[in-house]
């Protein structure tokens, strides 16, 4: 019986320190960028459509991954026409490219890095990351979110239409929140 005991609690604290599995929320979860209007001010956007899922363990941070899909389409910059024009072949050209995709193939604690496909292109990046926060939801779910920052130049991912040196480096903010599975 002593035996019995004792395998259960350690297969009990093995599941304990592995790391949940989430569904990223859509609702809930962002990818925002601004890139420099004519020098004077900011050009604001994002994309309504992402999906993806995450991996965490607040005991082994090292474990952590993600895999993030967009779809380019549902870019949103708050103007149609502008919109149209960032879906054409001039910038995403969303007909070739219908998707953006990040993969991460590792995690510091602090800096993520992994692949990004965007236009066509796939490059590996990196970028720092911080959780904002973990715990139940009112539904009865457990939640985790986190966000990050990278400065993405256009021209590394074959989208080379010239808006001055403003516009060469875009913002991205990615905020994700995620339900455990």
């Amino acid at each position: 019986m002593k035996k019995i005991l004792i395998a259960a609690a350690l297969t009990a604290s093995t599941g304990l320190v592995q790391a949940a599995d989430y569904k990223l929320d859509p609702t809930h979860s962002f990818i925002n960028f601004k890139t420099g209007h004519l020098g004077v001010s900011w050009l604001q956007g994002r994309f309504n459509d992402i999906s993806g899922n995450f991996s965490w363990d607040a005991d082994k941070p090292n474990d952590a991954m993600i895999d993030i899909t967009i779809n380019t389409a549902s870019v949103d910059s708050n103007h149609a026409e502008r919109d149209k024009h960032l879906r054409s072949d001039d910038f995403l050209d969303v007909e070739k490219y219908p998707t953006a995709s990040f993969k991460s193939t590792g995690f510091d604690g602090k800096t993520l890095s992994g692949d990004l496909t965007l236009h066509g292109v796939t490059k590996p990046i990196s970028f720092e990351v911080s959780k904002v926060g973990e715990g139940k939801d009112p539904w009865g779910g457990y939640r985790a979110g986190f966000v990050g920052t990278y400065d993405l130049k256009r021209s590394e991912f074959g989208i080379d239409k010239n808006l001055g040196p403003a516009a060469e480096v875009i913002k991205l903010e990615l905020n994700v929140e995620g339900i455990r599975k």
